[in-house]
Parts: structure tokens; sequence; C-alpha cells
């Protein structure tokens, strides 16, 4: 029931460190099994997720596209086959609805320039890939600065340059980054970045 679904919901947020809930008690032994599965599991949950959504008829752009190649005329539009990333919409969600919709460096609103940036990269570390705590929401033009290793942020959430993008004298380097260098981002209360995540990224993918 609505109720019975409402409870459980509730026991489960009880054990959320990031949320106060220090008034309630009733999460049972099984509680306290789901939530610790679910935080070990994020590809899990999100293949969950998507049986539910899929059961429920609800559409959800996370289903692989069907594969259809064909040879068309030049100046012609041609439908080609495409790898998708299952989960990536629910990791989206879960991302930019943590940070409000905002650039975390810039403060940008614009959910159509706000790309949810994984920290270390899809490719790198499947376990992490549908965790939401290696994710930061960024604009497209930092989301590219970060995915290419031109800016990082050290222990302390402080946005750094890479020398390579300030080799140039160019204006609208200052303004975009330049300005934000030293600044500390802006932190969601919920999936906060994982500190080790972003440990990797400024050794393996900032050009320093």
């Amino acid at each position: 029931t609505p109720s019975a679904l409402a409870m459980k919901l509730t026991n489960l947020a009880s054990l959320d460190d990031s949320l106060d809930r220090t008034g309630l008690r009733n999460a049972s032994q099984a509680d306290r099994e789901i939530w610790a599965e679910m935080q070990d599991d994020w590809t899990g949950v999100a293949d969950e997720i998507q049986k539910a959504l899929s059961r429920l008829s609800i559409p959800h752009s996370n289903g692989a596209e069907a594969e259809h190649d064909e040879i068309a005329p030049i100046g012609e539009d041609v439908l080609r086959a495409t790898k998708t990333r299952r989960g990536q919409s629910l990791f989206r969600e879960a991302v930019l609805s943590a940070y409000d919709f905002r650039c975390c460096i810039s403060g940008l609103a614009e959910p159509r320039l706000l790309v949810a940036s994984h920290i270390v990269p899809w490719r790198d570390d499947p376990a992490h890939r549908l965790n939401p705590t290696n994710g930061l929401c960024l604009s497209v033009l930092h989301d590219r600065a970060f995915d290419r290793g031109l800016i990082t942020f050290d222990e302390a959430f402080r946005l750094v340059l890479s020398p390579q993008l300030t080799v140039r004298d160019d204006e609208f380097v200052r303004t975009a980054f330049t300005s934000f260098v030293g600044k500390p981002i802006s932190i969601p209360a919920k999936f906060a970045p994982d500190t080790a995540l972003l440990a990797y990224h400024r050794e393996r993918i900032f050009l320093a």
C-alpha cells in the first residue's frame, strides 16, 4: 500500500547519514542489509530501477537503441547503430538534482547546459559508473575541461587550473576559468564528491 511504501522509505532514510533523520529508529536488520546492498552496487540499483520503470510502462532513456545501419546517398540522413550507456540518465538525474541543477563551479542554472560529469571516467572504473558520488554537476564547458584534464580540484574542493590552459593570454579563459581558481565548489548535502575519486582525477587525468 502507499502507506507501507512510505514507511519503508522512511526506514531507509533513517540509515542515510547525509539526511537529518535522527528521530527515526524503525529500521530493521533487513532494511540495513538492503541499504548496504544499494550502497555497494550502484549498477545493480540502476538496473532494478530500469526494470521497475519498464514494468510500469514508464518511458526512460536508458534502454539500448535498436541496431540499424545502411548506406545512404551523400547529403542524406542515415540511421546508424550506437552504443548507449545503460543507467546514464539515472546517474544524470541523481547528480543534477543533488546539486540543485546548478553548476558547482559557476552556478549556471540552465539544465540544457549542465552535465553530470564523471570524476573517474566511465571507461576506467565500472564499479563507479553509476555511483552519484563519482559525479559533479558542471556546465558543458567546465565538463569538457575537466574531462580533458585541464582543470581539477584539490583536497579542499578548490578549482585548480592546468598550465596548458593558461599558456595563452586569453580573456575568455580568465573569465570562465581563472576567476574561479582557488575557490571551493558548491558541495551538495546528498552525494558529495568522493575524495578518493577526486584524488584519482588529480593523479591520473589532470595535466599538471
